[in-house]
């Protein structure tokens, strides 16, 4: 996995405009994966960010990008914590929360609509999504929107632009530890 594919798939997150980013990694050996999160994590971890996998299969693994402060505080928005008890999350702990997901994730194979609140899905749009079962909504971007379509174009917009900034900065040279953008509390 190089820097490229990782910027590519996540520089929103890189950038600290996103909580997190989920993407996939083909591989001939999940040692060499797991030898390479340590590496990324190394230098990125400084930064304020995690990379851990999340499900795998024997040619995949499904990889989640994330700020675990943004995190905590997304999963401690009430619609938020609305959703993941209406979905049968016993604790709302960040750590617990992410363990919950990735069980779901390698239990039922979909992804569970709440996989949103990781993503930086406003909750009222992950809301939507599962009262509505995805139909209804006022547009779709990055997610289909049922809350602030003003808001959620904007947002897209610039997640489009952030990817081909760090897009056009990793081809000039630049590694991910110089385009991830720290947080403070880290």
């Amino acid at each position: 996995m190089s820097d490229d594919y990782l910027i590519r798939q996540t520089a929103p997150t890189l950038a600290g405009i996103k909580t997190g980013s989920l993407f996939t990694c083909q591989y001939e050996s999940y040692e060499t994966v797991k030898d390479e999160i340590r590496a990324f994590n190394r230098t990125l971890v400084k930064k304020g960010l995690r990379l851990i996998p999340l499900r795998r299969s024997e040619t995949r693994v499904l990889l989640y990008l994330y700020r675990p402060s943004r995190l905590r505080n997304d999963l401690a928005a009430p619609c938020a914590e609305e959703i993941l008890r209406r979905e049968g999350y016993a604790e709302l702990r960040e750590d617990y929360c992410l363990c919950e997901i990735g069980r779901r994730l390698r239990r039922f194979g979909d992804f569970p609509h709440e996989i949103g609140l990781f993503l930086s899905y406003p909750p009222e749009d992950v809301k939507g999504f599962m009262e509505n079962r995805g139909s209804g909504c006022k547009c779709v971007g990055c997610w289909k929107v049922y809350g602030d379509e003003a808001r959620a174009k904007r947002l897209f917009r610039k997640y489009k632009r952030c990817t081909e900034r760090y897009c056009r900065k990793v081809a000039q040279g630049k590694s991910i530890g110089e385009l991830a953008v720290g947080s403070r509390g880290e």
